[in-house]
């Protein structure tokens, strides 16, 4: 039996993309439906699942479950059916509130320059949007996600107004490294966060669990669940453990329905008068590309035949050292000041820009500090008062970089659906294909030597580089946007060049991946998208 639903906005995706248009369409009064592949998930029993876990991945406090597989950071191939030549290694999650669950909360601006970047530097793509569209947004965003920052710093995107609260202390660590570079090439600033620094609207402020990644204990790291809390209130609809399978058109090119299976088996059906895709860029592709037919037989919204493809992340150099003085990392959050002045300028013609972030977290990302630590103090043969002092001296002055490097978009990197192996609901899995270029190898490079500068001038007795880079977390591209309808899948709007009632939202719709964490930019672009819908609803 098969159950058929109406609503007026199908909302695919219950991330910060999808939970924010939910939000506020339903709170102008639209009737408004959520399907999400995944299930609700509880604090207490996700952070229990962390600490008990021995290797402690992003995913670890939400295991995938046959109904709604993703990625896993330590077992990537399980669902990623990969074809290089490199390794694509950043995730996601499939939950209630998506992967904001274990975003690290990094709320920066895009600078202008990033929207232009063909005709400012010859490389990649224009944006059909400029930063002065989206300037009124990102000052939405900010106040929607509750971001604490110093509105007084020079981040190199231009603003009008202040941040909602002020900016999360900078650490001890971070003040050695401020001091160190002081009139130098590096300025470091404090990082604007979407995680309160004071009590705010029924959340507490950030007491420096240092679990960031991959969850919160307490909820002063904003996740999508806010929003989406507040869409069911106004009276919004949440299907979770829904699977939309494919997407069902008509022959005047609409979307007429979302055809959906649960966790239980049973089937159904949503019509709606619009359809909004929120579903993060790589599952966002793989649905629209599994909705081919007799009518559309290259997949929905596939006119342009660029679904799928423009793959990005932001390659990451990842650096650490051993201080000569004590820097006490491992407190507060996982990074509160970043390098940001490196985000722009004429080298971009030849190679990727990079912004730095300087973590709080020791030697936990490249090596698995402090227990990696402790494990290798022991082997030496140290027990007792005598491993205790050495690990206390090691771990105190443990320092990371990680440079965060712009990838261009390639075609050729892609996905697609792969042609043997399939989910429990008959839908093919995802299969990459990924390439890091010459332009991002050049920014990779130059990230390694303004480590080395950097560490040098803190004064270090040993330093690392990691051999490849590592992934961001953040999935970018697969369905960009643009001006023309032969080279893009949406519109400036977010609109379908093809079915006039769907939108896309989220990062898969960037013409380019700049250098900022995607978030602000993917929640500015979604409250823009909400008053399109809410314009075209009304009409």
């Amino acid at each position: 039996m098969t159950d058929s639903f109406t609503t007026d906005i199908a909302i695919i995706g219950s991330g910060v993309a999808g939970a924010l248009i939910a939000a506020h369409l339903a709170e102008k009064g639209l009737k408004v439906t959520i399907l999400e592949a995944g299930d609700e998930v509880d604090r207490s029993a996700a952070v229990d699942r962390y600490w008990s876990a021995a290797i402690k991945v992003p995913e670890c406090p939400y295991p995938p479950v046959p109904q709604a597989l993703h990625p896993v950071s330590d077992d990537l191939d399980s669902w990623y059916q990969q074809t290089g030549p490199d390794k694509f290694a950043s995730t996601y999650l499939k939950t209630v509130g998506g992967t904001t669950w274990h975003w690290l909360g990094t709320a920066l601006r895009l600078v202008p320059n990033d929207f232009e970047m063909r005709t400012r530097f010859g490389q990649g793509q224009d944006w059909p949007i400029k930063y002065a569209t989206l300037s009124p947004y990102y000052d939405k965003a900010e106040n929607e996600l509750g971001v604490s920052g110093d509105g007084t710093a020079d981040l190199g995107a231009p603003r009008t107004t202040g941040y909602p609260m002020p900016a999360i202390s900078q650490t001890f660590l971070d003040k050695a490294f401020t001091s160190a570079l002081e009139g130098s090439a590096y300025e470091v600033r404090s990082t604007p966060q979407a995680r309160n620094s004071k009590d705010q609207r029924d959340r507490p402020a950030c007491c420096g669990n240092a679990s960031c990644i991959p969850v919160c204990p307490v909820q002063a790291k904003y996740d999508a669940t806010v929003h989406v809390a507040r869409a069911t209130k106004a009276g919004a609809v949440l299907l979770s453990r829904t699977n939309v399978v494919a997407l069902e058109t008509d022959n005047d090119n609409r979307i007429t329905a979302a055809k959906f299976t649960r966790w239980d088996g049973s089937a159904g059906s949503l019509q709606a008068r619009y359809f909004v895709l929120a579903a993060h860029a790589i599952e966002s592709p793989r649905l629209l590309l599994n909705s081919a037919s007799e009518i559309i037989p290259n997949g929905v919204a596939n006119g342009s035949g660029q679904v799928g493809r423009n793959l990005m992340d932001h390659p990451t150099q990842l650096s650490w050292a051993l201080a000569n003085n004590p820097v006490f990392p491992f407190r507060g959050p996982l990074s509160t000041s970043g390098i940001e002045n490196l985000r722009d300028g004429d080298f971009r013609r030849l190679r990727g820009a990079f912004r730095i972030e300087i973590g709080n977290d020791g030697w936990s990302w490249p090596t698995g500090a402090p227990i990696s630590t402790a494990v290798d103090l022991a082997n030496q043969g140290l027990r007792g008062k005598d491993l205790d002092e050495a690990l206390r001296r090691q771990t105190s002055r443990q320092v990371r970089l990680a440079s965060l490097v712009e990838q261009l978009p390639d075609p050729d990197n892609r996905v697609t659906l792969d042609p043997a192996k399939r989910d429990m609901y008959g839908i093919p899995l995802p299969r990459l294909s990924y390439r890091i270029d010459s332009y991002v190898q050049a920014g990779l490079a130059a990230a390694r030597t303004a480590h080395e500068d950097i560490f040098q001038r803190l004064g270090v007795s040993e330093m690392h580089h990691s051999p490849q880079p590592k992934g961001a977390g953040h999935i970018i591209g697969t369905l960009r946007m643009g001006s023309d309808p032969k080279t893009s899948v949406v519109d400036g709007d977010l609109r379908s060049h093809d079915h006039s009632n769907l939108f896309v939202s989220g990062s898969a719709v960037f013409p380019t991946s700049a250098t900022a964490n995607p978030t602000l930019t993917i929640a500015a672009l979604a409250l823009r998208l909400a008053d399109t819908i809410q314009s075209s609803a009304q009409q």
